[in-house]
């Protein structure tokens, strides 16, 4: 997920996809938990994106924009 993809996204559809990704970020360490995890570079990957959707929306909301 690129940077300028997240800015071309409006707020809503940021918290949308956050949630999403939350949703993974908790499989995976569920699986990691049980020791099913095949893809162990996944978990970072989910990280760093989640940090970057929150980049995005803390630059949106200091601009003053709205859903």
């Amino acid at each position: 997920m690129k940077v300028a993809e997240l800015r071309e996204k409006n707020v809503s559809e940021l918290n949308d996809e956050l949630v999403e990704l939350r949703r993974a970020q908790f499989n995976l360490r569920m699986q990691k938990g049980t020791g099913q995890l095949s893809k162990p570079d996944q978990v970072g990957k989910v990280r760093k994106d989640i940090a970057r959707i929150k980049t995005v929306l803390n630059e949106k909301s200091r601009a003053g924009e709205t859903a």
